[in-house]
């Protein structure tokens, strides 16, 4: 079940000279209406920057679909599509675009699948099971549309932060209500938070911790349901860490050594593997929350690892639905 990747001095060197920096830098806590307003028009001129890769056309659309509507962003290959990449952006559940995901995408893209990023509503304008709701029903019109708008069956989900969260429940809801389910090749969790009661490493997070605001955290899991006890945010609608997880793809889970979600990847693994014995744990050394969007070598080899393994379980695929 665990694996890790093995770096290099040098390049371990470079990831803790950038959290050197970091310690210099604001830690995310879930902002007030005007300070999402400021965030979410920053993040908005991401959507027309270049994400720097050859070929990879990116375009977008609104959907209603099952009684909600939401915006996607598909990238697509210059080359044959041969699956589709579902992708729920991170931000805490509260800010975030799919174009600020773009940059990552476009290098899944090029490797010949199409990326639907899902720019679904977010805090306060919507609750959360709303939005579990809006992201499951985001996942179904893509399964049922992958054939017609991409010519092509296998399905991957993955997400970061708050998006592996959402990405989780939308994956538990496919298995439940698709006869199809089948066709999801995989899902690829990065740092996400699975227990809405707080896992023991959130709940001792310092004010040492980077990115994130450590000892905030606590309360700002619980504010996502707001009333409800430490029990009852471990329903498995809203913390798949409690779920039911038979029946589930190959997961591929990473996190690093110093996220305070490190436990919720670690028991989420534990669990992944005890129902399925198909998910592989990825623990990168000296890495922070975020940590594959920093400019490091360490970021660059892990989404390359990444991208890696998706081909492998397309091909995977492709020869287990030739030999049939």
């Amino acid at each position: 079940m665990s694996d890790s990747l093995d770096f290099s001095a040098a390049e371990l060197e470079e990831a803790q000279r950038m959290n050197r920096q970091l310690r210099w830098a604001p830690r995310f806590r879930a902002p007030s209406r005007l300070g999402k307003m400021m965030i979410q028009t920053m993040l908005g001129a991401q959507a027309f920057m270049p994400h720097g890769v050859a070929g990879v056309t990116t375009s977008t659309r609104r959907v209603t679909w099952s009684g909600h509507s939401f915006t996607l962003r598909i990238l697509l290959p210059a080359s044959e599509v041969r699956g589709v990449y579902i992708d729920f952006h991170g931000g805490g559940w509260a800010i975030g675009t799919a174009a600020m995901d773009d940059r990552v995408n476009a290098r899944i893209a090029e490797q010949g699948l199409a990326v639907v990023s899902v720019d679904y509503t977010t805090l306060p304008d919507i609750d959360l099971p709303g939005m579990i709701a809006q992201c499951a029903a985001a996942a179904d019109w893509v399964f049922e549309h992958a054939q017609s708008e991409f010519g092509v069956t296998a399905m991957f989900i993955g997400g970061e932060s708050a998006g592996a969260h959402l990405a989780a429940c939308a994956i538990l809801r496919l298995r439940d209500t698709r006869a199809d389910f089948h066709r999801l090749r995989g899902a690829v969790l990065f740092y996400g938070p699975y227990d809405l009661s707080c896992t023991p490493s959130v709940r001792s997070a310092s004010h040492d911790t980077l990115v994130l605001d450590g000892p905030a955290m606590t309360s700002g899991l619980a504010k996502l349901l707001p009333g409800k006890s430490d029990e009852e945010r471990r329903d498995p609608a809203f913390s798949p860490l409690y779920a039911n997880l038979a029946g589930l793809p190959p997961a591929l889970l990473l996190c690093g050594t110093i996220d305070p979600l490190i436990d919720d990847s670690r028991l989420m693994a534990e669990r992944w593997t005890a129902a399925n014995g198909n998910a592989k744990l990825i623990i990168v050394p000296d890495a922070p929350h975020a940590f594959n969007r920093f400019p490091t070598r360490v970021a660059s080899r892990t989404n390359g690892f990444v991208r890696d393994w998706t081909n492998e379980r397309l091909v995977s695929g492709a020869a287990a639905k030739a030999a049939e």
